[in-house]
């Protein structure tokens, strides 16, 4: 996207709320890597980004004092970054740790929302982490079979399960 050239998070942020400024109703900016589409009413518009659900995305609306029957275009700057704000860091908003999707991170014992690339990183990470060990569950990872206790003598046998 605008961003991809710049190596600042700060540089690619205020770019891309820049180009949220002159373009107010078809998109917004959460984060540099997504946009967000301004038709849809924000809490909604919010589930496009990963790693945020209807639920969170409610409860981050509710934590900014942002209007849900709004459509997401209709934000002002200002509730853009109160919404970005609190995605980022939502323990500082009161939100409870049981409401987050990474707790007790095996590396830091901490517990954070991540979204959209840093999902698929972390599960990347995690996977490596189990295979290295050498766990059942890693090892399955690692051969390609089905990881979670389902029956594989008759059932997916045709390629890769």
């Amino acid at each position: 996207t605008a961003g991809a050239f710049y190596s600042s998070t700060s540089a690619r942020n205020e770019i891309c709320r820049s180009y949220c400024r002159t373009h107010p109703s078809s998109t917004f900016c959460v984060s540099s890597t997504t946009n967000v589409d301004g038709r849809e009413k924000t809490m909604y518009a919010l589930t496009s980004i990963k790693g945020i659900g209807r639920r969170f995305a409610g409860l981050v609306c509710e934590k900014g004092d942002i209007d849900m029957r709004k459509r997401a275009g209709e934000l002002s700057a200002e509730e853009v970054d109160r919404l970005v704000a609190v995605i980022m860091n939502p323990q500082q908003f009161k939100i409870p740790e049981w409401f987050l999707n990474r707790q007790k991170d095996p590396r830091t014992g901490k517990t954070y929302q991540i979204t959209s690339n840093n999902i698929d990183a972390s599960l990347r990470d995690d996977i490596v982490r189990l295979s290295k060990i050498r766990l059942h569950r890693g090892l399955r990872h690692t051969w390609g079979l089905r990881v979670r206790g389902q029956h594989t003598k008759t059932t997916g046998r045709h390629g890769k399960t």
